[in-house]
C-alpha cells in the first residue's frame, strides 16, 4: 500500500515576511564588510568563486519582483508546492549556473547589486506573501507565499556558503533558519515516503520517512538526529553522511536509519 500524501506545512505570511527581510539585511551587512580580495576565493560550489555566488544571491533576491511583474497564470490553483520545488531544483542547475556566471560578468559592484536587489524585494514583499496570488514559476504556478518561502531557503543556504567561503560571518535569522530546516525536512519526507524512520532536527523539525514497519508508540527504533546547520548542509549536499557522522554532528540509530544516506541531498 502506498504511503498517504502528507499534508503540506502551513507557513504564516507575517513570519515569512519578517524572516526574509531579516535575512536579507544580515546578508547585506555582511557583504558590505567583505574585503574585495576575498571575491576570488572558491565558494565551495563547483566552478564558482565568491563573486559568482554574490551575483547568484542578487539574482535570487530579484526573482520575486520579476515574477510578480509578469502576467498571472491562467490556472486557478497552484501546480507546484514547496516539496516539488525543492526536489526539482536539480533540473534547473545548468540554467542557474549559466545565468549566475553571466550576471557576475555584468556586475561592476557586488555591494550595489545586493543593495539594489534588497530594495526591489522590500518594495514587493507584502504582495509576495499573499496566499491568494499565483506566480508563474518554471515548474508551474506557485502561490506567491510559497515562492517567497523559497527565497528564504536560497538566502539561508547561500549565506552559510558565503560564511564558509570567506570567513566573514553572515548571521542567520532564527526564523529563516527554522523555515529552511522544515522545508528541507518536508522535501526528504516527500522523496522517501514512509514511517519507519524519524528524522529530528531540534528544535525546528521532526518528520517520518522511509518505507518499512510503521512506528506507533515510544521511542522509534530508527532515528536520525542532527543540529540545524548540519542538516542544512546534508540536505543540500554541502557535506555528506560519513563526514557528518565522523564529526559527531549526525547521530543515526536503527537498521533503517543508514538508508537515508542514499536519499540525500534533497536540494541541488
Amino acid at each position: 500500500m502506498s504511503a498517504a500524501r502528507r499534508k503540506p506545512r502551513v507557513h504564516q505570511a507575517e513570519r515569512v515576511r519578517d524572516a526574509l527581510l531579516a535575512q536579507v539585511e544580515f546578508l547585506r551587512l555582511a557583504v558590505h564588510e567583505l574585503p574585495d580580495e576575498r571575491l576570488t576565493r572558491p565558494s565551495g560550489l563547483a566552478g564558482w568563486d565568491v563573486r559568482v555566488l554574490l551575483a547568484h544571491l542578487a539574482e535570487e533576491m530579484d526573482t520575486l519582483p520579476r515574477l510578480l511583474a509578469r502576467p498571472a497564470p491562467t490556472v486557478t490553483r497552484a501546480e507546484v508546492d514547496l516539496e516539488r520545488w525543492a526536489l526539482g531544483t536539480r533540473d534547473l542547475a545548468a540554467e542557474l549556473d549559466r545565468d549566475s556566471r553571466e550576471a557576475a560578468g555584468r556586475q561592476q559592484d557586488h555591494r550595489a547589486a545586493i543593495d539594489g536587489a534588497a530594495e526591489e524585494l522590500d518594495a514587493v514583499i507584502e504582495t509576495g506573501v499573499r496566499e491568494d496570488l499565483l506566480v508563474p514559476h518554471r515548474f508551474g504556478a506557485m502561490r506567491a507565499l510559497d515562492f517567497t518561502v523559497t527565497r528564504i531557503v536560497e538566502l539561508v543556504v547561500h549565506s552559510d556558503d558565503l560564511t564558509r567561503a570567506t570567513g566573514t560571518p553572515v548571521r542567520l535569522d532564527r526564523q529563516a533558519l527554522a523555515i529552511t530546516v522544515r522545508v528541507l525536512a518536508d522535501a526528504l519526507a516527500a522523496k522517501a515516503p514512509g514511517a519507519s524512520t524519524e528524522v529530528r532536527v531540534p528544535p525546528f523539525a521532526a518528520v517520518q520517512c522511509l518505507a518499512g514497519p510503521r512506528h506507533t508508540r515510544g521511542t522509534p527504533p530508527n532515528v536520525v538526529e542532527s543540529d540545524p546547520i548540519t542538516w542544512l548542509r546534508l540536505a543540500t549536499g554541502r557535506t555528506d553522511w560519513a563526514a557528518a557522522t565522523a564529526a559527531g554532528r549526525l547521530r543515526a540509530s536503527g537498521e533503517r536509519a543508514g538508508a537515508l544516506a542514499g536519499e540525500l541531498p534533497v536540494l541541488a
